[in-house]
């Protein structure tokens, strides 16, 4: 669910000031769902989406896990209908991204590329972007093969041989995660031992679906309409060879979109926003939901729940006042 954010400095001295009681930064399923229980208690929410509407989620070709939806339902189309649902009850969507913010007093200052938003409280839902390996073939097949979201798509490769890259934690889970539907799951990794935790290597070495090519980094993902093998090179003895693979899941970890927030909001040591269970950061009436505040579940229905309780929280702070 992230957010595209331009981090350049803006002039918007000739801009005209907009004022809301809650803006919200992003536009994926935290966002619009806070969005949309913003609107409903009469808060008339502004939402910047940044440059693409819907978030992660957006790039999903179909969601199957999401409740309501038995036959699954694509990630832009669900986005959509997060969007008009919101709208309905008065939220108002703008297609614009955040430049610059000032946390340091309320009413909070936004500016964004086109004009200045003052705001009496904030909902970051800025999202958090998969890391990429950035090879030949990794753009082009991503949704016709290549996915970083094993619980998003892993039932699409129901007795097929998948690749997952990776030897963190997130690796191993996934992996194991995948031998649910794969026939084999083969661990990429680039070194000669893997990072994750020494019960979840137990477990996947104990996996007979499970193998690994240790010292080995993918070099290329080939494939026509969709992928076919991946060009992989020992990195000890240089040695080329290609695998044939139906599907490459990446899991080399994730990246929070919260560069806009540095020295202003209270981050972990991964860049993530620290917020405690309801949605609140360290600075009064600002809030924080969906994967810029959440390392660990990264779904479409935990982002959407954080979002509808940034939104609750913010209403009571408001409230309060």
């Amino acid at each position: 669910m992230d957010l595209n954010l331009n981090l350049a400095s803006v002039d918007n001295s000739n801009a005209k000031d907009l004022k809301t009681k809650v803006l919200i930064l992003g536009s994926g399923p935290a966002g619009l769902s806070a969005a949309l229980y913003a609107a409903r208690a009469d808060l008339q929410p502004i939402v910047l989406t940044g440059i693409e509407l819907g978030g992660q989620a957006a790039l999903t070709f179909t969601i199957e896990n999401y409740p309501g939806f038995p036959e699954g339902v694509n990630g832009s189309q669900l986005g959509e209908l997060f969007q008009k649902q919101a709208e309905k009850f008065g939220a108002r969507i703008e297609m614009d991204s955040a430049e610059k913010v000032d946390l340091s007093k309320r009413p909070f200052t936004i500016n964004t590329t086109s004009k200045i938003i003052v705001a009496d409280s904030l909902i970051i839902t800025t999202g958090a972007t998969p890391n990429h390996l950035g090879i030949p073939g990794e753009k082009e097949f991503t949704g016709k093969g290549v996915s970083y979201c094993a619980t998003c798509d892993g039932y699409f490769f129901k007795n097929k041989k998948v690749a997952v890259v990776g030897g963190g934690d997130s690796a191993l889970e996934e992996a194991i995660f995948l031998t649910r539907f794969a026939d084999s799951v083969t661990i990429i990794h680039r070194r000669d031992e893997l990072r994750a935790g020494a019960l979840l290597q137990k477990r996947a070495k104990e996996n007979p679906k499970i193998s690994f090519f240790l010292d080995t980094i993918p070099l290329e993902i080939q494939g026509t309409d969709k992928i076919n093998g991946v060009l992989l090179k020992n990195v000890k003895t240089q040695a080329t060879r290609i695998e044939k693979f139906d599907g490459v899941f990446i899991f080399i970890g994730h990246t929070p979109n919260s560069d806009l927030f540095k020295d202003q909001i209270e981050l972990d040591d991964k860049g993530y926003i620290k917020i405690d269970m309801l949605m609140r950061t360290n600075i009064p009436g600002v809030f924080a939901a969906g994967e810029v505040a959440d390392p660990n579940f990264r779904q479409v229905v935990t982002s959407a729940g954080m979002g509808a309780a940034a939104a609750i929280q913010a209403g009571k702070f408001l409230e309060g006042e």
